[in-house]
């Protein structure tokens, strides 16, 4: 019996544990917020990126000047 309660007192004193569930839920975290991000800024950040591929693009082929 003796030996139970030095072993729950050990598991007690260890924070090992809680140091790795605590980066769990800090990376759950991020991982949420850089989800509501994409979702609320998804559509603007594609127009942004069609809007430069136009801009390539137009650059690359130009129209010709006519005299």
């Amino acid at each position: 019996m003796k030996a139970l309660i030095i072993a729950a007192r050990q598991f007690a004193n260890d924070e090992e544990g809680i140091t790795a569930i605590e980066y769990g839920l800090l990376a759950a975290v991020v991982a949420g917020v850089v989800g509501v991000a994409f979702a609320a800024l998804g559509e603007t950040i594609g127009t942004a990126f069609g809007d430069i591929g136009e801009k390539i693009t137009g650059a690359l082929n130009p129209t010709p000047v006519t005299p």
